[in-house]
């Protein structure tokens, strides 16, 4: 037995849509669901869970794509930095230039993220310690990873990135001056920051997995 659909041509139209929509067309429609459920799943993490979860996470998702990086916290990046004893560390800012020049750690070098150089290394030995940050701390630990790869053997990466220290209090600075501001990447990922540190401005080019 067949069937054969209504001969009206609106009803024909719909068939023929339908017909149209192969497995290829399903799939990109199940992909921006799924991409559409993980932003959203990203806001609700960061306002019903609260913040500290969501950096958890982040922190966790990003020790698994990079398992041997070695990881220091705010308190302890402070108080290492505040130490006259010690042998204070060399803080690369891995951001974009724009984020950069909105904030960064005091006395914190920019190094590319994308396409880092070790020029800011120049003449170091490759046990000097090593501090990398950035917004939450993907993209440090991408660098981080690199600067392993190429014989540096004391390098950490800042847990929660510019994003949880400047939530915690911490001095941030542009051109010099202390400033509250902090570039959000991202809307989305901008959540993870406080209402009063948050900056508003355009959303950059997402090149990565996370800031």
């Amino acid at each position: 037995m067949t069937f054969d659909p209504p001969e009206d041509d609106e009803t024909q139209g719909r068939w023929k849509r339908h017909r149209d929509e192969g497995p290829a067309s399903k799939g990109w429609k199940v992909l921006l669901l799924g991409i559409g459920a993980l932003l959203v799943l990203g806001a609700v993490v960061v306002v019903f869970a609260g913040r500290p979860i969501a950096f958890a996470i982040v922190k966790r998702q990003t020790a698994k794509k990079f398992p041997e990086i070695r990881w220091v916290d705010g308190a302890t990046l402070a108080s290492w930095r505040s130490d006259s004893t010690r042998q204070a560390p060399v803080v690369l800012d891995a951001r974009t230039e724009v984020e950069y020049s909105v904030s960064h750690l005091a006395e914190a070098v920019r190094i590319d993220p994308y396409r880092p150089l070790l020029r800011p290394l120049k003449g170091l030995p490759l046990d000097v310690p090593i501090v990398v940050y950035a917004s939450v701390g993907y993209r440090s630990a991408r660098v981080a990873h690199w600067l392993g790869a190429h014989g540096y053997s004391n390098v950490q990466n800042l847990g929660g990135g510019i994003f949880r220290w400047a939530n915690e209090g911490r001095p941030i600075f542009r051109q010099g001056a202390p400033t509250t501001e902090v570039h959000p990447y991202q809307p989305r990922w901008g959540l993870m920051l406080e209402s009063g540190h948050r900056l508003v401005a355009p959303a950059l080019e997402k090149r990565s997995a996370a800031p």
